[in-house]
């Protein structure tokens, strides 16, 4: 279980702290949405339990042991919101194999069975793919990482209504096997029971019913 008490975060750019006493809990097998308008600090939290950003007051835990920024950064994989900007790999395979010394194939084929992209040629660029595909291949590549907590920034955004049906059916398949949080502005996607919401407004989080 991963847990964040009393978290409270102030970056150097802003007047005041964007994140307030913030606490939640998040488990394997319950996705964790956190809802908020742009501006709202979501992308900051996700940064803050990821390790890539420092709060000024708050404990993170791991299983009830407290983790620094470092080990988060082992324990998190994080796609942020439009990944697809960010490919480097001239193919879908260079593009899995990115930060890898070796990457057997079968493990490559594992991770692209989970996200549905098991039927693709290797050998195409990942531009070819459609906006849906690329997010998954995004997913992907976190995925060989192999993390405790994957983090999802805005998954959906930009993709029409039945490719986002299907990225939220992604997301509640991934959750079986790890923690999973998913920051976004699109509440009335995440409306299932087994959704764990919390909202995020004026640097609070309040736990609501999907």
């Amino acid at each position: 279980m991963l847990e964040l008490k009393g978290i409270n975060y102030h970056p150097a750019t802003a007047e005041g702290p964007i994140l307030k006493a913030i606490s939640l809990s998040a488990q394997t097998g319950e996705p964790t949405i956190i809802f908020g308008p742009s501006g709202s600090g979501k992308t900051s939290l996700i940064e803050i339990i990821s390790g890539l950003s420092r709060p000024q007051r708050g404990l993170i835990t791991w299983h009830g042991n407290q983790v620094n920024e470092r080990r988060r950064r082992s324990l998190c994989g994080v796609v942020f919101q439009f990944p697809e900007r960010h490919f480097i790999g001239l193919t879908i395979l260079q593009e899995l194999r990115l930060g890898h010394r070796r990457l057997a194939i079968d493990i490559q084929e594992k991770a692209l069975k989970k996200v549905g992209l098991m039927t693709e040629n290797y050998k195409r660029p990942p531009e070819w793919l459609s906006g849906g595909q690329q997010r998954r291949l995004a997913i992907a590549v976190q995925l060989l990482r192999e993390p405790k907590i994957l983090l999802l920034d805005e998954p959906t955004a930009g993709l029409d209504w039945s490719v986002r049906d299907e990225i939220v059916e992604l997301i509640n398949q991934l959750s079986k096997e790890r923690v999973l949080i998913v920051v976004s502005h699109e509440p009335e996607l995440f409306t299932k029971k087994q959704h764990l919401s919390y909202e995020l407004t004026n640097g609070k989080l309040h736990k609501t019913v999907p």
